[in-house]
């Protein structure tokens, strides 16, 4: 299966690096370009994207206020985000994950780690930067000011395992690491997030992240549960 990039940035010679990378492996397609965030939204309507490559500073509409029309058009509710950014510590990231992104990624990111970021990304299963670390996710949703315990409704609605996955995968872990820790399967560790997922109305793991640190489930400096 081919999957299909949209590429945001309002700098062309940055549009055609990134095309360049994407279109010369097998399985990727650029399948659109826009300049700006007003363009971005219209196209990923239109084009059929699974991936949205966004840049955060564009002129018209920026990549965060883009991002969230996107995430708020259930025509787009299979469309991921991941934002592109000159400095992985831009205060815009924490914006941008909260209006839907689905991960973000440095600019100077090796062709490489920029495929592997699009496929994990299309598929759903994690939070990524290929440079960030746990600690750099929390610090930056950490600077959030958490809202009281129970503010979403579908938190009562978890059961004991379904919270503890969820405090699991605000700490950075995988399906995998998960299922290791937790001395399950990897698909049984899947579908407890997939039912975290659901009840809490969340559309990937990256909402979930930021879901619990917004409610006080995992706080920074916070030791992984067990360790």
């Amino acid at each position: 299966m081919t999957i299909r990039v949209l590429l945001v940035d309002d700098q062309a010679l940055i549009r055609a690096g990134f095309k360049m990378i994407i279109d010369s492996e097998p399985g990727f397609a650029v399948v659109g370009e826009a300049g700006d965030g007003k363009e971005a939204v219209e196209l990923a309507r239109t084009a059929r994207a699974d991936v949205v490559l966004m840049d955060i500073r564009m002129p018209r509409m920026d990549g965060i206020e883009a991002t969230r029309r996107i995430g708020a058009d259930d025509n787009l509710a299979g469309v991921r985000v991941l934002v592109l950014t000159t400095f992985e510590n831009d205060d815009n990231v924490v914006l941008a994950l909260q209006a839907g992104a689905s991960g973000f990624l440095g600019k100077s990111v090796p062709p490489e780690d920029l495929l592997h970021a699009i496929r994990v990304v299309a598929s759903g299963e994690a939070l990524l930067s290929p440079k960030a670390t746990r600690g750099l996710v929390s610090r930056f949703l950490t600077s959030l000011r958490p809202q009281p315990s129970g503010v979403v409704p579908g938190l009562a609605l978890l059961t004991d395992r379904e919270r503890e996955v969820l405090v699991l995968v605000a700490h950075g872990l995988s399906n995998d690491d998960i299922a290791e820790r937790l001395f399950l399967s990897p698909l049984t560790a899947k579908t407890h997030v997939n039912r975290a997922m659901t009840k809490l109305s969340v559309r990937d793991r990256a909402q979930l992240v930021v879901l619990a640190y917004q409610n006080g489930l995992v706080r920074q400096g916070d030791a992984l549960p067990g360790a």
